[in-house]
């Protein structure tokens, strides 16, 4: 059978999802979800709280899911093992967390200069992209249904500025993923720690540089405090996606009412996390800035660079994994169609505004 037939019913319509939810015919159920985020990350956090409840109210009180937070029965970084494996029977994450499985799960979440928060929301409800990632998880025992986005980040905090390539040789930085190894190409020596350790390690001098989210996630750690040069754009993660991901098997058992609710549910916390940022991050930039923060863009060789070695990255790997070739064949060209509409329409518009006011 394949896969894809397996996960026929994940593709349940989002319209009319109250209605399909019958409670009064159904069974009661409880599920735990495990997040990869700690309740300070709010904006994340929030959309997993989000997700439970819509599913609670939408089926009247009968398919509860209570959420803990990244560590409390799973530790963050083992969100999928956990769902695949029938620990947990849902959880919150993040795809390019299992890059060390496979480089192709990074396509669920970001890819360094890929695609922003719309083109990923667009590629993944209507450009394919949804089918391909499932049929990788599906490998795994996972559904993922898209949850949501950040929006492009920021390029990090720097001890000191950064004039030209040159001056990323040797620096230490707080940068995972596949981000740290294009960096890492370039003369940084990437670094991996958790949220609460980044600060002390900033302000003695262990770390040189860090990247988190934006400035709404990124002022609550107080960088600004020992970091005083803020970079932009965050090219290794232009438009993350956070996920929820279900145990397969537990979705198979779920009535064709209760996977109405859940994707609606999800669906709806995808569009609401973006909002959120998008509403939470000016006002938050303009605090930083007022607090003494200076705002760079980085330089052109450096994004040329990085552009360049990101790519040849790419082409590597698809040489050897044919999962990652396939995904990203088709991820490919959907980034190339949907970049020449952006340059077309999008982005004049939005240059325009900027710089007339």
């Amino acid at each position: 059978m394949k896969r894809r037939d397996v996960l026929r019913g994940a593709g349940v319509g989002l319209l009319g999802a109250a209605a399909a939810a019958r409670a009064d015919e159904a069974p009661a159920i409880r599920w735990r979800l495990a997040s990869s985020f700690p309740r300070s990350v709010d904006a994340i956090y929030g959309a997993a709280e989000r997700l439970a409840r819509r599913v609670g109210e939408v089926t009247g009180g009968k398919f509860q899911i209570r959420v803990f937070a990244g560590g409390e029965i799973v530790p963050g970084l083992q969100v999928m093992d956990a769902v695949g494996q029938g620990t947990v029977e849902c959880g919150q994450t993040a795809g390019y967390y299992y890059v060390g499985k496979n480089m192709a799960f990074a396509f669920e979440t970001a890819v360094p200069f890929g695609l922003n928060a719309r083109q990923q929301i667009a590629w993944m409800y209507a450009g394919g992209g949804r089918e391909l990632m499932r049929d990788l998880y599906a490998e795994h025992g996972v559904v993922m249904f898209p949850g949501g986005n950040t929006g492009v980040q920021m390029g990090g905090w720097f001890r000191r500025e950064i004039k030209s390539i040159a001056d990323l040789k040797g620096l230490k930085m707080r940068i995972p993923g596949l981000g740290g190894q294009i960096l890492a190409r370039l003369g940084v020596v990437p670094q991996t720690l958790a949220g609460g350790d980044i600060y002390p390690a900033l302000e003695s001098g262990a770390l040189d540089a860090t990247e988190w989210v934006g400035p709404y996630d990124d002022e609550k750690l107080g960088f600004h405090k020992v970091a005083k040069h803020y970079y932009y754009p965050g090219w290794w993660e232009p438009g993350p996606q956070i996920s929820f991901y279900v145990n397969l098997k537990k979705w198979q058992e779920l009535s064709p009412a209760y996977r109405a609710a859940f994707e609606a549910a999800a669906a709806e916390a995808n569009l609401y996390m973006l909002a959120d940022y998008d509403a939470k991050n000016p006002p938050a930039l303009q605090r930083l800035l007022k607090a003494g923060v200076q705002l760079h863009a980085f330089p052109k060789d450096v994004m040329l660079a990085a552009r360049q070695t990101a790519f040849e990255m790419y082409e590597e790997e698809a040489r050897k994994n044919a999962v990652f070739k396939r995904i990203y064949t088709e991820w490919k060209k959907f980034a190339l169609a949907s970049d020449q509409w952006f340059k077309v329409a999008e982005s004049p518009y939005a240059n325009f505004m900027h710089y007339v006011k």
